[in-house]
């Protein structure tokens, strides 16, 4: 009989620690890795969790965008030119935001999905496209603006102290005047576009 209550009390105590922590809410800060149509971006965030279900957020990142009538091609000498092409443009949004989490009771806690959306201000850099990549930033010019972006993603495992998730967005920023002039003779007003994010967290 002592041992059955023992094993229960074990059990109990097990169970009773494990909802704890399960209910305890973390900051975490977080890596990101983007991937779009105009490339690579690296970014960045730091989390406060205000209830099991929602969280706020503050993020940046740094990535470029491509108008969609672009077309490269590569010459003899492997040489790789964009016809009309004036300037690059990259985007550094910097946005405050909320997390949703889904389905909590609903699905096991390794696989959390949520809905998210951010807004607050941009920063637009154009550097000259015929200037070679790296030498171009000593002629960036930057321009500021608002935007934001909506999205569904979900982390992964049963660790939330060290998380890796996914997150699909849709940016859009915006500009009030007649905007960047990426291809030659035509300016941008609206940037940005679906970025797939691959998010790594780490609570503190």
């Amino acid at each position: 009989m002592k041992k059955i209550f023992l094993i229960l009390l074990i059990f109990s105590t097990t169970t009773l620690a494990q909802k704890n922590e399960s209910e305890k809410l973390y900051s975490s800060f977080g890596l990101d890795i983007m991937v779009s149509e105009g490339g690579l971006g690296l970014g960045g965030s730091f989390n406060k969790e205000i209830t099991s279900t929602l969280t706020g957020f503050f993020d940046f990142s740094f990535s470029e965008t491509k108008d969609e009538k672009e077309f490269e091609y590569i010459d003899y000498w492997g040489q790789v030119y964009v016809f009309g092409k004036k300037n690059r443009i990259f985007l550094l949004p910097m946005n405050f935001g909320l997390k949703y989490r889904l389905f909590k009771d609903d699905i096991v806690d390794n696989f959390r999905p949520y809905l998210n959306f951010a807004v607050g201000p941009s920063i637009v850099i154009t550097t000259p496209y015929k200037v070679e990549f790296f030498r171009s930033f000593k002629y960036a010019h930057a321009n500021y603006t608002v935007g934001g972006y909506i999205g569904i993603g979900a982390n992964f495992g049963l660790d939330r102290t060290n998380s890796v998730g996914a997150n699909l967005r849709y940016y859009l920023v915006h500009f009030f005047n007649e905007g960047v002039e990426g291809l030659e003779g035509k300016f941008r007003k609206d940037l940005g576009g679906i970025y797939l994010t691959i998010n790594f967290g780490f609570a503190i």
